[in-house]
């Protein structure tokens, strides 16, 4: 979209052909499929911003139904805006009429802000001078999505935005529609450095209430992590002292679990070398084991067992990992057979 001198100097908002604030890529952003799935693939910044400018045209709001802001009126709105200080009219009529119409003060259609839309068009210079003058109230308003600034900032890989907003006092437990975090968006979308700006610099206390967030899949950002493969991630979570062992909201898997589920071996070893609990039983008292003979992953299986793992706790079907593991002999042959059982009586076996 063509542009006048004065408009590129008033913070250079808007970049050409980038109208659209993601139709369609804002709702895949908390809907995944039921966990389990591959990790989500690495992705160049242009290929975020092409996502983001399919749709309609000349949207600006991060919902889907139809706009009441253009870019147009986007820019009318910047060159109305006055970030500095200013005194107040003198009379209270005139400080209500400004206050009225004031473009810093407008709310789209879909709930969205004008940091939401700075953000949304990655008008970083524009964010900054929004989140200074902005009251935290406002920092953390929610669009119709649910989505704070704060969540918007971390999809679009914005970190010295997410760092300016954590700064200003930016909550971080604050959930979208999809009872994720932006903590839950980082771990997903394998934003290293905004996680990273996010929680640097927060209390003990407060990170363990993150960290125990849990959306509306049972999931907290440690699973998160886990499911989506994000090695880094995981370490980082780690060393501010995530919980390892934190269950998940339905059926009380841990993260190593769900490293077993997808068949992360890597991932298994992280999880193991940095203390995970071997033996952790889901509500029907599955363990790590159990799962990874369940599912004949014979690698997973051998790094359990060196890690100690009991091979014979039984869940609530009365099963243990042994008896699981029947008939496949690759996975027999992974266990250390000390007695075998003839008529009912144990017969000791000495290899």
């Amino acid at each position: 979209m063509a542009r006048s001198g004065g408009e590129k100097s008033k913070f250079d908002l808007l970049e050409e052909n980038r109208t659209d604030s993601g139709i369609d890529s804002f709702r895949s952003l908390t809907k995944d499929d039921q966990y389990g799935t591959s990790s989500v693939p690495d992705t160049t910044r242009r290929e975020e911003q092409d996502k983001l400018s399919g749709g309609t045209d000349e949207r600006l709001d991060s919902a889907y139904g139809s706009s009441s802001l253009t870019v147009d009126s986007l820019n009318e709105i910047i060159d109305k805006c006055s970030i500095s200080e200013t005194p107040c009219a003198e009379s209270e009529k005139d400080c209500e009429n400004i206050e009225e119409e004031n473009p810093l003060a407008t709310i789209t259609e879909d709930g969205d802000t004008i940091l939401h839309l700075a953000i949304i068009h990655e008008g970083e210079a524009f964010s900054h001078q929004l989140i200074a003058v902005f009251p935290k109230e406002v920092l953390d308003i929610q669009n119709d999505l649910s989505q704070t600034p704060l969540h918007l900032a971390v999809y679009l890989d914005q970190p010295f935005v997410v760092k300016a907003l954590v700064e200003r006092g930016a909550c971080l437990e604050l959930q979208d529609q999809d009872g994720n975090t932006p903590l839950h968006m980082a771990c997903q979308h394998g934003r290293l450095e905004c996680a990273t700006k996010m929680i640097c610099n927060i209390s003990a206390t407060e990170l363990v209430r993150v960290f125990d967030v849990q959306n509306w899949r049972g999931l907290t950002c440690l699973h998160v992590a886990t499911l989506h493969r994000q090695h880094r991630l995981v370490r980082l979570l780690i060393k501010k002292g995530v919980d390892l062992n934190i269950q998940e909201g339905t059926s009380g898997k841990t993260a190593l679990h769900m490293a077993v589920e997808v068949h992360d071996v890597d991932m298994v070893t992280l999880l193991l070398n940095k203390g995970a609990n071997v033996d952790a039983a889901m509500l029907n008292g599955c363990t790590a084991l159990h799962l990874a003979i369940g599912r004949q992953d014979a690698t997973i299986t051998t790094r359990l067992c060196q890690a100690g793992a009991d091979r014979m706790i039984r869940n609530m079907e009365d099963d243990t990992p042994l008896d699981l593991a029947d008939g496949n002999d690759d996975i027999l042959a992974l266990f250390p057979f000390d007695d075998i059982q003839i008529m009912g009586r144990t017969i000791g076996v000495n290899f």
